[in-house]
């Protein structure tokens, strides 16, 4: 897709057209697969070919008239599925995306135009983009802090199952948004540096807005990172208070059963011992083994051990 600026709004054209002699300002949005075809006709360089193609997947960089873009861009909604690689070569008259999937430009493209915003320059288009990527991210950091909070819950009504397993999705799923933010926010650092001086004066209020965002969005993050270790240490501390309520009634049966088993060691001596000749002697140790469990049940429960 090809557009150029007229009359402050995007007009679809044809890469055919595209000079950057005649003060025009083109919007060019193209994938991987298109590149090595369009690089001479879009004025990109070898350099920046190789550095679409094997560079590092988020950086910025100031170069001689031009600016160059990578990032890779999770999916908001699913966060655990692959995030799409952008890049961006800026001048002063041509902003071309290049893009894994021209759908993420398409639809924002689509959304500026069903706005009809003006575009005055490339500066404002570049701008609209980093502000659509990052709009409606609060709401589903939202979701997320939700999905934590439910999460808590259930563990403190022992309604929820698989904790373990569902603290390690959020956290992977944390750790991409805290990587993501990270790199958008030092990119829009150094779009504000402007050391091109590509970026319209006016425009650089708007990618202070854009830093200030992303920069809440990190926050909100690290918050959340930390809510869920505190939910993590929470379901430790469950487990480890189950695993002592169950110790502890093991030790109260072994210390039942202890004066029974001395008992059972006692008269299994091959002694001949005289209660051996009483009548009474079987009787009497099945009452005082039943009056040993009673006394040990009664003392626990009055202490409150199980």
């Amino acid at each position: 897709m090809i557009y150029f600026l007229s009359n402050d709004t995007l007009i679809e054209d044809s890469v055919d057209n595209i000079s950057l002699n005649d003060g025009k300002s083109f919007v060019c949005v193209i994938t991987f697969q298109q590149l090595p075809k369009m690089a001479d006709k879009l004025y990109i360089n070898d350099k920046i070919l190789y550095e679409c193609f094997n560079g590092r997947t988020s950086k910025f960089e100031s170069y001689e008239g031009f600016d160059y873009i990578s990032l890779k861009i999770p999916k908001i909604d699913n966060l655990l599925h692959s995030s799409k690689r952008i890049c961006i070569f800026f001048t002063k008259d041509l902003l071309v995306f290049i893009c894994e999937d021209e759908s993420l430009i398409k639809e924002i493209i689509s959304k500026i135009k069903s706005m009809e915003i003006k575009f005055t320059n490339l500066s404002k288009m570049l701008y609209i983009f980093f502000d659509k990527l990052t709009s409606e991210d609060t709401y589903f950091i939202e979701n997320i802090e939700k999905e934590i909070t439910k999460l808590e819950e259930g563990l403190m009504t022992s309604k929820e199952d698989n904790y373990l397993n569902k603290i390690i999705i959020l956290r992977k799923k944390l750790l991409k948004l805290k990587r993501y933010y990270e790199r958008l926010l030092n990119i829009a650092e150094s779009i504000e540096e402007n050391d091109n001086n590509l970026i319209d004066k006016k425009a650089i209020k708007y990618f202070r807005m854009v830093t200030n965002r992303s920069n809440r969005l990190y926050q909100s993050v690290n918050n959340l990172r930390d809510y869920v270790t505190q939910v993590r240490e929470a379901y430790q501390a469950q487990v480890d208070i189950n695993q002592n309520t169950l110790m502890k009634l093991f030790t109260v049966v072994t210390t039942i059963f202890l004066p029974l088993t001395l008992i059972v060691g006692w008269y299994g001596m091959n002694f001949n011992m005289p209660e051996y000749g009483w009548s009474y002697g079987y009787p009497l140790v099945i009452v005082i083994s039943i009056t040993i469990v009673v006394i040990c049940v009664v003392w626990f429960k009055k202490n409150k051990w199980f």
